[in-house]
């Protein structure tokens, strides 16, 4: 059942007006997503007063959640690995938002993967994703061993990498010359190839390929880097933010106050101002210029180079060249519902529902890309509201669900891409109707008992991925995840315009963690090698201004 959209009322951030605007500013951030809120924390942190810049009605990126109708959906912070340990994400976390962010954990089962009538269960702890998966798979005990150590040993790889963005050129082309610097040959090769030479199980491939979805690559598509980057990332079981996503910008924006600094919402960037070849502020759709020494854009590298910067220094610099010519992610649809009952009533689970239409993922993809009406080959569920142990005190007697299928070719969008949002017309409506009864009838046969129990829904498209987030192509991971991205050794924070810097998910890796990294690698990289200890012995210490 869909109802009339009204304009949501959760908002994070303070509205921007020029005469609101300080002129003594050391850092501006162009975005407030994940990547650009943990540069602006972190250099706040070592006394920098920073603006954050935000185009969205509120703050947070991917990483934002809106209320409409008596609900409430994130859109991007579906689970989160690694925060129920001091591991460096959480660490990380921790340190930005003054301890305040907290953690809910999920079912043990955190995801379940259904290929067609069959379903395999991802259970939290290395020694027990193992087991599950041993139980199904008894012939395969060698291959699953086999693959969680060559999961664990290639992640560890990035850590290293990641560091190496942050050094400056010399030292890092120096330093990436060791041995323990360098990815092994397979990293770049596709998950399919890689699991291929430990097993010759399809079905089990299949299995282990199920969370593809985080990354927006099928197996023959997708480097086992990032497969690897994903799949560790949940080993020690997946994790949701106490309060919901939006708690995430809440409670990291007063640590970039603290230094005096402001988060800005409705603050659309039309330039990145260059005078001597360095970067020297931004100038606003409203023509106010505001200036500073230090410019980060967590705005992508592709609108960076080909919309921000002026095209005769991009064009100058090679940059639009290069970016324009990498892969975008995939585009996705997705559908946000809302349930009058509790989880509990309900029967939701805090387990995510993988459900695909049988083993083979690149075939199915394949036939979606030649065909939009051909099935669905992948569709997600999440349940936000039973991982949540606060939503019931937000919104009591009340559930969510949210469902994310791709992947979507944005040409089928486009004609509609100038038409207002909300106002695109019968045939824009029906398309999402149809797009609705074909993600509801996937949920269905998973869970029958939530037919007719619906109170509202709604769809979204790659059409609001491009206008919220600005993405071009309404993708939802910037550049893809393909061995072309990752051999781009151009994609770190400095660039070759001084002053300017880039930070998200382009620079290390999509996914809440990956884009929180390179907030931090960002941070590093201006504040030079000396001010980089400084705030790793900060962050570590966990004391905050």
């Amino acid at each position: 059942m869909s109802q009339k959209i009204t304009a949501s009322t959760l908002r994070i951030g303070k509205r921007y007006r020029a005469e609101r605007v300080d002129d003594n500013y050391d850092a501006i951030v162009i975005g407030s997503g994940i990547g650009g809120l943990t540069s602006a924390a972190l250099l706040s942190q070592m006394g920098q007063k920073v603006l954050v810049l935000e185009q969205h009605y509120t703050a947070g990126g991917f990483t934002h959640a809106y209320e409409r109708n008596g609900y409430e959906w994130d859109v991007g912070v579906h689970y989160i690995g690694d925060m129920g340990r001091k591991s460096t994400g959480r660490g990380l976390f921790d340190y930005i938002s003054g301890g305040k962010l907290e953690w809910a954990e999920m079912d043990p089962v955190y995801d379940r993967i259904i290929l067609g009538d069959e379903q395999f269960d991802f259970v939290s702890g290395k020694e027990n994703f193992k087991d599950s998966l041993k139980q199904q798979f008894p012939d395969e005990a060698d291959a699953i061993d086999q693959y969680v150590e060559l999961v664990l040993k290639t992640g560890k790889f990035m850590g290293n990498i990641s560091q190496l963005k942050a050094m400056p050129n010399m030292m890092g082309k120096l330093m990436s010359l060791s041995s323990k610097n360098k990815l092994p040959d397979y990293a770049l090769d596709t998950s399919y190839n890689v699991l291929k030479g430990l097993t010759d199980n399809e079905k089990l491939i299949a299995v282990l390929c199920g969370q593809w979805g985080d990354h927006g690559c099928p197996p023959k598509e997708s480097t086992f880097l990032m497969h690897a980057l994903i799949a560790g990332h949940y080993f020690n079981g997946g994790f949701y933010p106490v309060g919901g996503a939006s708690k995430i910008a809440e409670t990291i924006i007063p640590q970039i106050q603290a230094s005096g600094g402001d988060v800005f919402t409705y603050a659309d960037v039309e330039e990145i101002l260059v005078h001597k070849n360095t970067a020297v502020g931004v100038k606003m759709v409203d023509g106010h210029c505001i200036y500073a020494p230090t410019v980060i854009s967590n705005a992508g590298v592709v609108n960076t180079f080909s919309r921000l910067l002026p095209q005769a220094v991009s064009d100058k610099l090679g940059y639009a060249q290069k970016a324009t010519a990498l892969e975008r992610s995939m585009s996705h649809v997705g559908m946000y519902i809302g349930l009058k009952g509790t989880a509990e009533e309900l029967q939701l689970p805090k387990t995510n529902l993988w459900i695909y239409l049988d083993q083979h993922h690149d075939k199915n993809v394949a036939a979606l890309r030649a065909d939009p009406n051909a099935p669905l080959p992948l569709v997600y569920v999440s349940f936000p509201s039973a991982k949540d142990p606060d939503f019931q005190r937000r919104y009591p007697g009340r559930s969510t669900i949210e469902i994310v299928s791709g992947p979507c070719d944005y040409e089928q969008y486009r004609q509609w891409a100038d038409k207002t949002w909300g106002k695109r017309g019968d045939d824009y409506e029906a398309l999402k109707q149809d797009l609705s009864d074909r993600m509801l009838a996937a949920l269905y046969k998973q869970m029958p008992h939530l037919e007719g129990k619906i109170d509202y829904s709604e769809v979204s498209t790659p059409l609001s991925t491009s206008h919220f987030c600005r993405y071009e192509h309404g993708q939802a991971y910037g550049l893809a995840h393909t061995k072309d991205r990752f051999e781009q050794d151009w994609l770190k924070p400095a660039t070759k315009l001084p002053g300017l810097y880039l930070t998200g998910q382009d620079v290390v890796s999509c996914g809440v963690v990956g884009a929180l990294m390179s907030g931090m690698i960002a941070a590093m990289s201006v504040v030079g090698l000396r001010g980089a200890g400084e705030l790793l012995k900060k962050i570590k210490s966990g004391v905050v201004i």
